[in-house]
């Protein structure tokens, strides 16, 4: 086949030339699931099903691209604030326990984000891409993994339940994690995990995946799908089948990164007493500066919508980023009736819009990721909307300037719930802005030889080779700057209150 421009959707392109391309496809995709073992060949086949639809609605031109004109934000009608819901009686053990029967927790626990405009947690933080976001620690020698099970442990044994917790991986995740799960073998927390989808990654110039077989050219040629591919995968593993059995109803969904999205009570209650009515709720928080590429819902033509920063059209960039007209932002925190998963996945019905990903590989090539969003498939779900949550609820850790936030003082960790400090004068937390000398995990924990009092800090910014003592104490607004060439090391118990450092403070050991 001659190749084809590579244009994203090229218009140029025939319908003949369309046809020949999937008609290609089609062949190349089987012959990457017979030389699969016989033992992955059927769990392969369903993915790679699932990679033609998504192949097909993309050359399609099928990508529900928006016509921005149609979009307001959400009703009253589709958002309802959280301080509006009745709040269950804490006194109800029992009425507690029955709501919490119902639940199953699942943590997104891949190597990445889908979206190309945020880094993934390991990335982000120097981890490379194969790094569990569950396993870093967080906490009092804590990771986001001890945290969750923390979390849960104490449910079940407050209430007498088994609230499950799954762990959706990838690849590169799975067998870490599972050695990690070894340490809770005697707890009273049930864990399920499952694989996530992998797609062969499109070359830009054919409009074809280079890859033969499922193992061809190691993990350059397949990526994940984002975590939309949540459902299929969820429901191909067997567990969702599973849970269903187990008699549950209700999956909360959040990042394992999200050290604010615990269990709550209020909106489980609402669900259940609405007879899960409600199929789908989203939580969403206000905006502020530092949300302004996250994603938002949307009211388009009558339906609640997810909008993503990468699905906006250049010429609207900036209108997107208004927070005083788009006020709200998705955090990913999602609470879904497990039934309504199994009914469309089986059926076939479940529609998420497709994020085009362009990347450059490190030998050069050029590829196209199709990928989808989680919260993309609330447009599916009769009765969708979303509840305007407090911010505490939205703690993520995607960089080490968050990592430095939850690691301080500024919160305590009881029994896996994170909470800001009653001591601290503000609920907003302080804007923190680390240079790059500290973004890779390990060059942030050599800085500090303790994590600085914050609880009067507004603002943190520091470039440069830079070097914390112990006990340092940070107030106001403080920037520390170490041009190149020069090294500031903040003496122990120090105080810095409305302080601009800058040139060379070195202090050597004698």
């Amino acid at each position: 086949m001659t190749p084809v421009p590579a244009k994203e959707r090229d218009r140029t392109i025939s319908m003949a030339a369309e046809e020949e391309i999937m008609s290609i496809l089609k062949e190349r995709l089987k012959e990457i699931t017979n030389k699969t073992p016989l033992e992955k060949q059927e769990n392969v086949s369903r993915e790679l099903d699932n990679f033609y639809r998504l192949y097909g609605k993309w050359r399609g031109g099928i990508s529900d691209e928006l016509i921005w004109d149609k979009i307001r934000p959400l009703p009253e009608s589709m958002l309802q604030g959280y301080s509006s819901l009745k709040k269950v009686d804490e006194d109800d053990t029992e009425g507690i326990s029955k709501l919490l029967d119902k639940l199953v927790v699942l943590k997104l626990n891949g190597e990445r984000d889908f979206d190309k405009y945020h880094e993934g947690l390991g990335t982000g933080m120097g981890l490379g891409s194969a790094c569990p976001k569950s396993l870093i620690r967080v906490r009092e020698e804590s990771t986001f993994l001890d945290i969750t099970i923390s979390q849960i442990e104490n449910l079940n044994e407050s209430y007498g339940v088994s609230v499950p917790l799954v762990l959706m991986n990838s690849l590169n995740t799975d067998s870490e994690t599972g050695h990690a799960l070894k340490k809770y073998k005697g707890s009273n927390v049930e864990v399920l995990t499952y694989l996530q989808s992998y797609y062969p990654r499109i070359d830009r110039e054919t409009l074809l995946p280079f890859v033969k077989d499922y193992n061809d050219d190691g993990n350059d040629g397949w990526y994940p799908p984002g975590h939309g591919d949540l459902y299929e995968s969820l429901y191909n593993s067997g567990v969702l089948d599973k849970l269903i059995e187990m008699g549950k109803e209700i999956i909360f969904i959040s990042n394992i990164d999200n050290l604010g999205a615990t269990v709550d009570l209020n909106i489980l209650s609402h669900i259940v007493k609405s007879g899960c009515q409600s199929q789908f709720i989203a939580e969403v928080t206000n905006k502020t500066r530092a949300d302004v590429k996250g994603g938002t819902l949307i009211d388009y033509n009558g339906c609640v919508k997810l909008l993503e920063y990468a699905q906006v059209p250049k010429e609207h960039v900036d209108d997107f980023k208004c927070v005083k007209k788009f006020k709200i932002f998705n955090t990913n925190n999602l609470w879904i009736n497990l039934k309504s998963i199994r009914e469309r996945v089986v059926q076939g019905t479940l529609e998420r819009d497709v994020i085009v990903n362009h990347k450059a590989l490190g030998d050069g090539r050029n590829v196209i990721q199709l990928e989808t969003a989680v919260g993309a498939a609330i447009k599916n779900f009769s009765g969708a909307f979303a509840i305007n949550v407090p911010r505490s609820r939205f703690l993520p850790v995607k960089h080490t300037s968050d990592l430095l936030l939850v690691m301080s003082n500024l919160y305590s960790l009881e029994e896996g719930v994170i909470a800001m400090s009653p001591d601290r004068m503000f609920p907003s937390t302080p804007l923190i802005k680390l240079g790059p000398d500290f973004k890779r995990i390990q060059d942030f924990l050599k800085r500090f030889q303790t994590i600085p009092d914050l609880l009067e800090l507004d603002h943190l910014t520091v470039t440069g080779d830079v070097h914390f003592g112990r006990d340092v104490s940070l107030r106001g607004t403080v920037i520390i700057i170490a041009n190149h060439g020069e090294r500031i090391d903040i003496p122990s118990n120090s105080l810095l209150e409305n302080k601009i450092v800058s040139g060379n403070l070195r202090i050597l050991d004698h």
